[in-house]
């Protein structure tokens, strides 16, 4: 194919750049790494000689980006004329400052430094010594990002304090599918082996992403489009008796590419560093295939993937009923679109859960949605480009059961969005809108539909090499989710009694975000500061009464705001001894009356250094929390707390394939300690002193 592109770019006399990227180690080439262009938002990959190539470029002066997973990153700068064909090499080598890819941020590969919204990715090193079966656990150290729970398998993110129908769960870039932004006892299961990298988009993205990503995105990607790859796992731990494994393989004849993976991780009850939490395990099963074909201009991929397993809610009390969720998901997917062009995906999701209670199903819950979106790229012209499309949603809900506290509920959406990107000479500027229409039909209550705008515009200033400032402003929209609306009744899973308020109308929010950000061989960093006024901002509001021996609360409507700030920095102390920090914080409240908004984390600090002796690394960190006494009337005050924790590894890398073997103890102090955002807080603190041992080797 390298060799293909260069003949046709010759041939048609067009503007092109080839280069090299090899291992620093051997000065052998390395295979599918991740080169681009950020000025252009154009990326492509090595081939089998570590070679790559762009076709087709305008003149002038652009980065080039070479990246791959558990490597430092290179950036250059090339000038491309008519007359001056460049060629650029790259040799990578293990560091612990890496660059950061997204996708999710505009639709569109570019790095974290260039992009407009606030991201953080996490590479399959970075995942490699996270445990848990939800997605909740893999993410609660990012900047921004603090954890939900009713237990250890029931764990989702929140980030800046946004939390259920605010933020949005994906993988591969469509929605996942479950119940967990209506219940705080349901989770997102995910294998953590199985993921290439997570992307966190901090801030509303609902312009590409729709009403439900008002505070945020978290999008799990495994798909990869090298024709040979593979990945294995396995690790164990102690205290709750962790032990898990994972496997995948992918390959490929001509245009044609098959990938097969597999994998599972079981928990037992857990241990604080007091007592022990009965019925407390969790265990997940996952598998998936899919058949892609990648031909010169068009690519296609059919993919199954299908998750089963079971969460075990706490038994707080020796009288308590043995709780447990065992649920099981199927999605169907197809992908495809024509190269810089046009991309479409059209995505089945079919989830179902029971709940048990001494063996005995409670409730059944059910949700299938369709959703579909096409997005079509605009051809670049001068400093312009961007992109516009369309995006459905047909979704059937339905509980039965003593907690169907809603009716089955018929749910249809759809949006027309564009972005637009310019490029000028110092500066990126970005900006678009959204127009979304939700209708629902509940059986036996009245339909309500909600159509709203929502908006952004943002501007990117490099400030020096690797340094730029960020900032943006953002019109958000959401329409009230179901449960707002036509809630009734007992909801456990949120140890309310429910009632929701069928004339809810949108939520709209105007928010700001400004950021500083750094990246370079010896220094990361980042710094965000955000504010948001929400118009119209459904909460639970409890009314004093008990039904059915939970505190009765009703969803209502007041004006709110948030606030806060979070970042991360990282430095090079010695050439063996690097720096890492680490905050975040989040203030917010109702404006009519000053009070706190429900369930929002404490501010929190890391510190951590990292000594590196060639393969080998050691890495102490100490986490710090500080007492959450801003809270809502009805909610009980969590003390400060401090939590250390050690990791070790040694990472090989070698032309085919990175192996990683690595031991994290984590809560070394055994610190006796509760999280602000798990439903249970008040009876049952976090995990104990702990260590997982674990292997990882990801092929090429």
């Amino acid at each position: 194919m390298y060799h293909f592109l260069l003949l046709a770019a010759n041939l048609l006399a067009v503007n092109n750049l080839e280069g090299t990227v090899t291992l620093e180690s051997t000065g052998k080439p390395l295979h599918h790494v991740t080169v681009v262009l950020p000025q252009l938002n154009k990326s492509t990959e090595t081939d089998d000689d570590g070679k790559f190539v762009f076709v087709g470029l305008p003149e002038g002066q652009f980065d080039v980006v070479a990246q791959s997973a558990g490597l430092a990153d290179e950036r250059k700068k090339v000038v491309v004329t008519k007359d001056n064909k460049p060629s650029v090499s790259f040799s990578l080598r293990l560091m612990p400052i890496r660059q950061e890819i997204t996708v999710t941020a505009s639709g569109k590969v570019e790095t974290t430094l260039e992009a407009i919204n606030s991201v953080t990715a996490l590479d399959t090193l970075d995942l490699a010594s996270k445990t848990g079966v939800s997605v909740g656990d893999l993410l609660d150290s990012a900047p921004g990002v603090a954890k939900r729970s009713f237990g250890p398998g029931t764990t989702r993110p929140v980030l800046r304090g946004f939390d259920g129908d605010r933020v949005l769960i994906m993988q591969d870039g469509v929605r996942t599918g479950s119940l967990s932004s209506q219940s705080g006892d349901h989770g997102e299961p995910v294998d953590p082996q199985s993921l290439e990298r997570v992307e966190i988009v901090r801030g509303p993205a609902t312009l590409l992403y729709g009403s439900n990503a008002i505070g945020g995105v978290v999008n799990m990607i495994t798909e990869n489009r090298s024709t040979h790859n593979g990945y294995l796992s396995a690790m164990a731990g102690s205290n709750n008796g962790l032990f898990g494994g994972s496997a995948g393989v992918s390959a490929g004849t001509g245009a044609w590419l098959l990938r097969l993976n597999a994998g599972g991780q079981h928990t037992s009850d857990y241990n604080t560093a007091r007592e022990r939490i009965v019925n407390s395990g969790a265990r997940a099963l996952s598998g998936g295939v899919s058949l892609s074909r990648y031909g010169k201009d068009k690519w296609f991929t059919l993919a199954y993937n299908t998750q089963r397993g079971t969460y075990q809610i706490p038994q707080l009390d020796s009288e308590d009923e043995r709780v447990q969720l065992p649920f099981t998901r199927h999605n169907i997917r197809v992908t495809g679109g024509l190269r810089e062009k046009l991309n479409f995906s059209l995505s089945y999701s079919d989830w179902h859960h029971d709940e048990l209670a001494n063996g005995s199903v409670d409730n059944q819950f059910f949700n299938k949605q369709f959703d579909y979106r096409v997005t079509v790229e605009q051809k670049r012209r001068g400093p312009f480009s961007g992109s516009f499309g369309v995006w459905g949603l047909n979704r059937d809900y339905k509980a039965v059961g003593v907690e169907a506290t809603t009716p089955p509920v018929g749910q249809r959406s759809f949006a027309a969005f564009g972005l637009e990107s310019i490029q000028l000479e110092r500066m990126r500027l970005q900006f678009g809108g959204r127009v979304e229409n939700t209708r629902y039909s509940p059986g036996g209550l009245p339909e309500r539909s909600f159509t709203g705008f929502s908006g952004s515009a943002g501007v990117n200033v490099p400030l020096w090499r690797g340094g730029a400032f960020v900032s943006s402003f953002n019109h958000s929209f959401r329409a009230p989710a179901l449960e707002e609306l036509y809630s009734n009744g007992p909801h456990v899973g949120n140890l309310t009694f429910e009632i929701g308020d069928v004339n809810l109308r949108g939520e709209r929010s105007n928010g700001f975000d400004v950021a500083l950000r750094h990246t370079s061989a010896r220094y990361k960093g980042e710094a965000n500061w955000f504010y948001y006024r929400l118009n119209q901002y459904v909460y639970l509001a409890p009314t004093g009464e008990i039904e059915d021996g939970l505190i009765a609360a009703r969803y209502s409507q007041n004006n709110a705001r948030y606030a806060g700030f979070e970042g991360r920095f990282q430095a090079a102390l010695h050439s063996k001894v690097w720096m890492n920090l680490g905050f975040d914080m989040v203030n917010a409240e109702l404006r009519l009356n000053n009070t706190p908004v429900p369930r929002i984390p404490p501010g929190r600090g890391r510190v951590g250094l990292e000594f590196r002796q060639g393969a080998f690394s050691i890495a102490p960190e100490l986490v710090l929390a500080r007492r959450q006494d801003r809270i809502f009337p009805t909610e009980t005050e969590t003390a400060g707390y401090a939590t250390g924790s050690i990791r070790a590894s040694y990472t090989l890398a070698r032309q085919h394939a990175l192996h990683l073997f690595s031991v994290n103890v984590f809560n070394a102090n055994n610190a006796y300690y509760r999280n602000h955002l798990s439903f249970i807080k008040d009876a049952a603190a976090e995990i104990g002193r702990g260590v997982v041992v674990s292997y990882n080797v990801r092929f090429f």
